[in-house]
């Protein structure tokens, strides 16, 4: 008994020993202040070292690498040093006996210390943990998204694993109340959820959102490389990360700068704000950016939206760097030059003389970029296409993926003087029966241009064209006979467009959408409703039915997607069964909302909204407001130049609609200079149609001087012709005799030359298919505005539709004098 007594006693005092021992140990660990200190304390400890030391030891490797800046640390000195080795065989050895979240801490330790992910700690940790997980044990949140980032970043996207930690989200979402824990297991889990757990997952991070005051942009820019992998436009959420980057604005360097750029267009989404921030930001620390792959960011974010001084800049940076850009940079570089439309031919050919010896890097898609901006900056280094066509074809020629296929051959048809050979059209035609309607978009535009231009060089090249293109026809009808589900259906068709398909299978696509019409839903209606704005098709029973399902659903509906389904209904001029319940509704949830829009965003909705004959007293007096009118000029400059031109047209014509029809409002006309010079550096628009009606009115009229060609009015509507009829219907003459374009240098004055009593100013348009829809005599919103314009103005508005004068009817010129003469008369 006394010599188990003293066994005992012994062990509990060796065991105490070893414990305080251990304990000073860690303590030592946990004091280090360098690498070296972590591995001479291993050096000398390995006989003592525990699975703890051994997490934490690693772990303090990276919590000393993490404190410096990203050029200052030593991860490779460290994966090579000789302790480390020891402690990554001393874990891999112990994992068994470590705590749970004692294995995830070390395996995103030695993650974050660039061990490779086919390392054997690493799969040992991955096993380790995953085979706890189907154990049920519970994992801290924390630890779980750790993990869940770990899988990610070894791109185990697809593993059970994975599937695992998403089942264990779904199963506890609501009890996750961090939104840095909730925005890496959404990146994390985003390639195994379903469309539900997707739609669960955005209104928690949206809730979570909402409820934080400050939230860090590196959340945020999670959330959105989430929604970038699902594929997903969210614009509640995209919104609330927008906000939370412009709180952050002062923290943001041109790394989060540009990825942020960049996830932005690929979810198509801008904010005018944001880029201004960003430009003021990086104009002002443009000097900082010198190698060449922050200068390669700098010049992706920059370039678009610079001034003509920077732009210039940023030209000669790119030009002297040349050479050291990488295969990606010169990508970026070439990018941006052709979103910038920027043809600086030094550039140009520096890239172009670089570009030799990357090409053999790029992948096919990479190939197929290449090339587009190549030749849509008219790049001349024949040289190069030659060898680019040479590396297209031989991917063609092993390519099985049909999108791959599709894009090859859309830009082998790009290519100056391309010679088609018979191999590529068997290619294709083998291609056919699996591609989606955008890639048999993509074949049927190289053909048709090869076809045109005579670059198909074989025997029998007609018929095999012919067979083509009926095949090719073929199998888009029969893809679109089998669709079954809108949703997929309008996904399919976001990318469509181009000549064959408004030939081919516009009308039939239509009438898919009809066959479908019962699958309409708030959830769609943005989707549908684009794609109809894009056909130019006036169909009832889908535009009633997308009223009908915005009325009942308005409050689900983001503002910014009611102004596209009124966009809809404005340019087509159509009004719905119970048309006022549709525009008052939507217009009362938009003015709800106003805050949700930008400056110019709201020009636009005016306009729309003009166009359909509403001008809601808030939104009217909210734009023209000299407050609001200094804003938009601040973020006009950082606009592309195509959207600047389109908001500063909107905002003349929403200014001409308040004058002539909401004289209550008191908005002063205030765009008499950009108009001027908008008429003034346009070209002639006197045309040979032109021409040869002022002949006949002159035959009817008699005399030349008694109508006037290619009129501006007040508020400068351009009228095809104009004359003056007295109250006995007798032309009056214009003294002056001037045929041409008049611009009214002061409205005023014109407004002041009083007509003789009872003469009326009789407008003539003649107007083409392009002011009605599609295969209709329906006249178009713009075109319908007009008129009730010019009839304020005091016009007789006399319109020709292009269906009635170039018809059979009036073939020859004395029919058409006679129809001429009638419609002048107001003869019925």
């Amino acid at each position: 008994m006394l010599c188990l007594r003293q066994v005992c006693l012994f062990t509990l005092r060796h065991y105490q020993a070893r414990t305080l021992s251990s304990d000073l140990l860690l303590s030592q660990i946990n004091s280090c202040t360098h690498e070296d200190e972590v591995f001479s304390l291993i050096g000398r400890n390995k006989a003592r070292l525990s699975e703890k030391h051994v997490g934490i030891a690693l772990n303090m490797l990276w919590q000393l690498q993490k404190k410096r800046p990203l050029f200052l640390r030593t991860s490779d000195y460290i994966r090579n040093h000789s302790q480390f080795l020891t402690l990554c065989i001393l874990a891999e050895n112990k994992v068994e006996h470590m705590e749970d979240e004692a294995i995830v801490d070390t395996l995103y330790s030695i993650m974050r210390l660039n061990v490779e992910d086919h390392d054997s700690l690493a799969e040992v940790l991955v096993t380790e943990a995953w085979k706890r997980l189907e154990r049920q044990v519970l994992l801290s949140f924390p630890a779980l998204s750790k993990f869940a980032l770990c899988l990610y970043k070894q791109r185990r996207h697809f593993s059970p694993v994975i599937g695992k930690i998403a089942h264990i989200v779904d199963m506890k979402l609501d009890s996750i109340q961090d939104i840095r824990i909730l925005s890496v297991l959404m990146i994390s889990i985003s390639d195994v959820i379903s469309q539900s757990f997707r739609d669960r997952l955005l209104q928690k991070a949206e809730q979570l959102l909402e409820e934080k005051d400050e939230v860090h942009f590196n959340y945020a820019k999670r959330i959105l490389q989430f929604l970038q992998n699902v594929k997903v436009r969210y614009h509640p959420l995209l919104e609330k990360c927008n906000k939370t980057f412009l709180k952050s604005a002062s923290c943001l360097d041109i790394h989060s700068i540009s990825l942020i750029f960049g996830l932005y267009e690929q979810l198509g989404f801008d904010n005018a704000e944001f880029r201004l921030v960003a430009k003021q930001l990086l104009s002002e620390t443009i000097d900082d950016y010198y190698d060449p792959e922050t200068f390669a960011k700098l010049f992706f974010t920059l370039g678009p939206m610079a001034g003509s001084k920077v732009r210039e800049r940023l030209l000669v940076s790119a030009a002297c760097m040349a050479e050291e850009f990488n295969s990606q940079q010169v990508l970026v570089i070439l990018k941006t030059m052709q979103k910038m439309k920027c043809r600086n031919s030094h550039l140009l050919k520096k890239m172009a003389s670089i570009l030799h010896k990357h090409l053999d890097s790029y992948h096919v898609i990479q190939l197929v970029k290449l090339t587009q901006y190549l030749v849509v900056l008219h790049c001349h280094n024949l040289e190069l296409f030659a060898k680019l066509k040479m590396l297209l074809f031989g991917f063609l020629k092993s390519s099985v993926i049909p999108a791959d296929t599709a894009a090859i051959i859309r830009v082998l048809a790009m290519l100056p003087s391309f010679q088609v050979e018979e191999i590529i059209i068997n290619k294709a035609a083998a291609v056919l029966p699996q591609c989606r309607l955008h890639h048999l978009n993509c074949i049927a535009t190289a053909l048709v241009k090869w076809n045109h231009y005579d670059q198909l060089h074989w025997q029998n090249r007609s018929e095999l064209c012919v067979k083509l293109l009926q095949k090719l026809n073929d199998c888009g009808f029969q893809r679109l006979q089998k669709a079954n589900n809108l949703n997929l259906l309008l996904e399919e068709l976001t990318h469509v467009n181009g000549e064959w398909f408004e030939e081919v299978l516009s009308e039939e696509t239509v009438a898919m959408c009809q066959r479908l019409v019962d699958q309409i839903t708030w959830a769609n209606v943005l989707q549908l409703s684009c794609f109809l704005i894009k056909t130019n098709q006036r169909c009832p029973l889908l535009l009633d039915r997308i009223a009908s399902v915005t009325v009942e659903n308005i409050g689900k509906i983001h503002p910014s997607e009611i102004y596209f389904i009124l966009f809809l209904f404005s340019a087509l001029n159509y009004d719905p069964p119970a048309s006022e319940e549709f525009f008052e509704s939507c217009i009362q949830h938009l003015t709800s909302n106003l805050s949700s829009f930008e400056t110019h965003r709201l020009v636009l909705l005016g306009h729309v909204l003009a166009v359909a004959g509403y001008f809601p007293p808030v939104l009217i007096t909210r734009i023209f407001n000299v407050s609001f009118l200094s804003k938009l000029d601040a973020q006009l400059e950082v606009l592309p130049d195509t959207l600047k031109q389109r908001v500063c047209l909107r905002l003349m014509k929403l200014n001409r609609a308040v004058c002539l029809e909401c004289p209550e409002f008191h908005i002063p006309w205030f765009h008499e200079h950009y108009c001027q010079r908008v008429f003034c550096n346009s070209n002639s628009r006197i045309n040979s149609l032109r021409q040869h009606v002022h002949r006949m009115l002159t035959e009817i009229l008699g005399g030349s001087h008694y109508a006037r060609i290619s009129v501006l009015t007040p508020y400068y509507y351009e009228i095809d012709f104009e004359c003056i009829m007295d109250e006995n219907k007798k032309p009056l003459s214009y003294m002056d005799g001037v045929e041409g374009i008049h611009l009214r240098h002061d409205i005023r004055d014109e407004a002041r030359k009083a007509l003789p009593p009872g003469a009326q100013k009789i407008a003539l348009e003649f107007l083409d298919s392009k002011a009605f829809s599609k295969d209709s005599r329906h006249l178009k919103g713009e075109p319908a505005v007009k008129k009730r314009h010019l009839e304020m103005l005091g016009y007789r508005v006399v319109q020709i539709p292009h269906f009635e004068w170039n018809s059979m009817v009036l073939s020859t010129k004395g029919e058409q004098l006679e129809y001429l003469r009638k419609h002048l008369y107001g003869i019925q």
